[in-house]
Formats: C-alpha cells, sequence, structure tokens
C-alpha cells in the first residue's frame, strides 16, 4: 500500500495566499469569468472539424486516392491531440465552463476518441496534479521499466539509450490507452478504492468502458475498413499513422514541462510528508515554456504554461497568458523559481538532455 503524502502546508503558505488573491482580483477588477469564453468556443468547433471533416471526406467516398487518406489520417491525428489539449483537458478540470453538464459532456470527448475520462481524471487530476514527479504517486513519470523518468527510479542498463528511443515509444500513447493501458487502471484504481462513494459501481463503470471502446473501433476501423476503397491493412497503417501523431503531440506537450533539468523529484520522508507547501511544490517540479509564441500556445490548450495550470487547474487556459504575469512577479517577490523555456524546441532539447542524464 503506497504511502499518505503530505505536504507541510505550515510553511511558506503566505504565497498561494497572496497569489490566490491577486488572481481573484484580477477577474474581478476585469469583470470576466474564469472559465471559458467565445474564443473557447471556436476553438472547441474548431478542433472538432480538424478532426471530424477528414473522417467524414473519408467514409462518403469524397477523397479515395490512397495518398490523399493517408494525408487525412494524418489531419485527424493532429485535430485528435487538439481535442485532448484544448478541449477534453479543461472539461476535465471544470474549467471549460461554469455549467457542470457542459464539463461533462466535453470529457467525454476523450471516450470519443478511444480514451476513458473516468480513469483519466485519476490519473491525472488526483495523482498527477497532487503528486508531481514524486515517484510511486504521480504515473506520469511510471512508463514502466523501458524508460527512466525519474532519478528516483532503477536504473538498468539500456537506458543509457532512452534519449534516443524514447520518441518512438511516445508515440505509442494513445494506442495504449485504446487497447490496455484503461482496463488495466480501472482495476487498479478500483482495487486502492478511488471509486468508493461514486456514483457509478464498477461494474457500470467496467460496461461503460467496454462499450466506448465498442462504439470508438465501430467508427474508426470497421467503417473505413468497410468502406474505404484500399485494403484493410492500409487502413491499419493510416489509423496507426495517426495515433503515432497524436501520441507524439501529447506526451512531448506534458513530458517537456516536467522532465526537465531544472525540475526537482522530492522524496517524502518516513512520516510520508513533503518539507514543501503544494503550491511550492508545484513550481519546483514545473516548467513553461514558449510564452511569446501565441499561435503555439492556442494549439496546445495553454499547456506551455504548465505553472499557471498546475497552480490553478480550475482556471480555463484562455486566461493563463494574462495571469503568468501575476504568478511570475508573486513567485519573485518571495525568491521562489519560476523555470521557463525561451521556446519549444529548446524545450525538447533540455528534455532530451534529462532524458540522457537519467539514462546515465
Amino acid at each position: 500500500m503506497k504511502t499518505t503524502i503530505r505536504f507541510k502546508n505550515t510553511i511558506q503558505q503566505e504565497f498561494i495566499n497572496e497569489l490566490r488573491k491577486k488572481i481573484f482580483d484580477y477577474f474581478e477588477e476585469n469583470q470576466i469569468s474564469k472559465y471559458g469564453n467565445s474564443g473557447m468556443v471556436f476553438k472547441t468547433i474548431f478542433m472538432f472539424s480538424l478532426y471530424l471533416i477528414p473522417y467524414f471526406l473519408m467514409v462518403f467516398s469524397v477523397v479515395t486516392n490512397p495518398f490523399a487518406l493517408f494525408f487525412l489520417f494524418i489531419l485527424m491525428g493532429i485535430g485528435m491531440s487538439g481535442i485532448g489539449l484544448s478541449v477534453m483537458h479543461d472539461a476535465n478540470h471544470n474549467s471549460y465552463s461554469k455549467k457542470g453538464t457542459v464539463n461533462k459532456v466535453l470529457s467525454y470527448s476523450l471516450n470519443f476518441l478511444g480514451g476513458f475520462s473516468r480513469t483519466w481524471q485519476y490519473q491525472h487530476n488526483t495523482l498527477h496534479h497532487h503528486y508531481t514527479n514524486i515517484e510511486g504517486h504521480d504515473e506520469d513519470i511510471d512508463a514502466g521499466a523501458v524508460l527512466r523518468l525519474s532519478p528516483n527510479s532503477p536504473r538498468y542498463s539500456f537506458h543509457r539509450f532512452q534519449h534516443f528511443y524514447a520518441w518512438v515509444l511516445y508515440s505509442l500513447m494513445t494506442i495504449m490507452w485504446t487497447t490496455t493501458k484503461d482496463f488495466r487502471q480501472l482495476y487498479r484504481y478500483s482495487k486502492a478504492g478511488a471509486f468508493k462513494g461514486k456514483k457509478k459501481s464498477i461494474s457500470k463503470l467496467l460496461t461503460e468502458l467496454i462499450l466506448s471502446k465498442i462504439i470508438y473501433y465501430t467508427y474508426m476501423l470497421v467503417i473505413p475498413i468497410l468502406v474505404l476503397p484500399v485494403a484493410w491493412w492500409l487502413v491499419v497503417i493510416f489509423y496507426l499513422s495517426m495515433h503515432a501523431v497524436c501520441g507524439f503531440i501529447l506526451t512531448v506537450i506534458f513530458q517537456t514541462a516536467h522532465v526537465m533539468p531544472s525540475s526537482e523529484y522530492p522524496t517524502p520522508d518516513n512520516e510520508g510528508s513533503i518539507e514543501n507547501s503544494w503550491a511550492i511544490h508545484q513550481l519546483l517540479t514545473t516548467t513553461n515554456y514558449a510564452p511569446n509564441n501565441r499561435l503555439f500556445s492556442w494549439f496546445v490548450g495553454g499547456l506551455n504554461y504548465q505553472v499557471e495550470h498546475h497552480l490553478f487547474p480550475a482556471i480555463c487556459h484562455v486566461h493563463y497568458r494574462k495571469i503568468s504575469v501575476l504568478v511570475a512577479d508573486t513567485a519573485k517577490s518571495y525568491n521562489l523559481p519560476y523555470h521557463v523555456q525561451p521556446s519549444f524546441f529548446y524545450a525538447l532539447r533540455m528534455h532530451f538532455n534529462m532524458l540522457r542524464r537519467l539514462g546515465h
């Protein structure tokens, strides 16, 4: 059984108290909601269109050329990642809309893409956000034995090559979603009591999971195999390519925020306590990047502002750029770190260096 982690909130609490007041005042003074706005609605339509229009062009035989079909599948992979980063992510944090029903409906967009929102919420909202970079608790740094993403996990001889082969494995992330990962997580989390007190029993969640997979594979593989004018194995290759694009995009966006040379990997003491408060812990384990690239930030759902997201996950990402100034200034006034990389490609380079360091 895992040790219960506790953050020592008796120290350094002034920082987050002052910052929360500044953020609250920002929304009050500007008379704006912390949730999504009309720009968020446009982005939602755009991302779903990027995913669905290529699909309908294929299944209704508007496009039949094999090379064009492959290109449309790649576009779907980009649209799939856009939905995950810019729509599903906020909805599962209940920050997309002040209406719970809207958040709930859009959170199921993950099911529509082949994942399962119930298990994702626990892995991401609970484990990753609460216990960022803590070995044995944050599953985002647990890739099994094949990758070493934490200095506190075992190192094997083959890890010295991981800064080369990790990028291939990153592309498998969403394929794992659609096959075994959700089932394994549902079993593991239910065994750990993660769903106790919830409205749905484990049997109902399993039924929901199975049905969502059947629907996904029906529209995403069965129908294209039946209607597209190419061999079935080409459709499978196109499908896997779509997931490779999406998985790679999603993984590098998140990994460059936490598996970095500037990131710390705190270890709890024998009583399960972390020496810093939760807010300071987020500053120490998280990195921003590409703050001046607005188009990039728009596409990745503001997740290049990971510090702001981790401190205020209940605020829609459309506000991160503005409140980042408040976060940076407040951190500086308390002599606290505020990590930021100048560009995404520089962040990728730093992540590459960190993989190499962890491998050696």
